[in-house]
């Protein structure tokens, strides 16, 4: 398997610095046929790496999202800017034809990026993406309490360490361990002596509590390109509370845009690329082709 090394940048956006690994520069010409990487909430660029390194010959960015691994933990956090965030990010780094790939709250980012600046993007592969049935944006209230995330454990010895805790745990146990290994090697910095989460557990508390704030359905007419939608299992119908190993998605999302085609895999959880990078990387080499 090809092991690439990226080179890392800080880039400002939005009043903001944005760290973005970049692979295959010098190959590809930057302006055209890049790949950009978005991932989820609480997570990082680095937990594409596997992904990336079965794409050998393409020109790929990762971003660490506002509030996330290296870049600069500066509010608001939320999905809005994210997207915002994302299409500012793209018109910095002079790119076209690009194809967004996001998972969960990155392809969020992605459509709404993809809505902002339509002729910068030729495809979409959304990774089970935060996109719910659109009554729930109409219905949505704010929780009276934090989201339970705020009481993840914040601390640890070393990435090590976080391994050794987590590679046991469900959903975690069902990641593939080199991509295990990356969530936590990246996914963590140095303070003092010992090293806390890269992005905040009242960061990604925030951002889950307002997942529902803004409906971005009246977006989708904007976008015609080629999207391909992911999904994992579906949430139980007697669940109360969502289950973060199962889709966020709304079975029915694909028939909201133009051009877009929905594959269902039951089999999986929500972390697909965790799971299965290789289905990933076929997508996206798909929608280069």
């Amino acid at each position: 398997m090809n092991h690439r090394s990226p080179v890392q940048h800080v880039v400002r956006v939005n009043e903001i610095d944005l760290c973005v690994f970049e692979w295959g520069a010098g190959k590809t010409c930057a302006s055209a046929d890049s790949v950009l990487f978005v991932h989820a909430t609480g997570f990082h660029a680095r937990c594409w790496d596997k992904v990336i390194d079965l794409l050998p010959d393409v020109h790929a960015y990762a971003v660490d999202m506002r509030g996330h691994g290296r870049s600069a933990k500066t509010p608001p956090y939320s999905w809005r800017q994210f997207g915002e965030d994302v299409a500012a990010l793209i018109r910095v780094l002079d790119l076209f034809r690009v194809v967004g790939v996001g998972h969960s709250m990155g392809g969020r980012a992605v459509v709404e990026a993809a809505a902002r600046a339509p002729s910068r993007f030729r495809n979409l592969v959304l990774v089970d993406p935060v996109i719910m049935q659109p009554e729930f944006y109409a219905n949505f209230k704010h929780r009276g309490e934090p989201h339970p995330t705020v009481r993840r454990k914040n601390r640890f010895e070393s990435a090590a360490a976080m391994f050794d805790r987590f590679a046991q745990r469900l959903p975690y146990s069902l990641w593939r361990e080199d991509v295990l290994r990356d969530y936590c090697d990246y996914g963590v910095l140095p303070v003092g002596e010992s090293f806390e989460l890269a992005c905040p557990p009242a960061v990604e508390a925030q951002i889950y509590g307002g997942a529902a704030e803004s409906s971005i359905y009246p977006l989708l007419e904007k976008i015609d390109i080629p999207v391909q939608v992911l999904r994992a299992q579906a949430q139980p119908a007697e669940q109360v509370a969502m289950n973060l190993s199962a889709s966020p998605t709304w079975p029915e999302l694909a028939t909201r845009f133009k051009n877009a085609t929905d594959h269902y895999y039951p089999e999986l959880t929500h972390f697909i690329p965790m799971q299965r990078p290789e289905l990933v990387a076929q997508f996206v080499a798909a929608a280069l082709t």
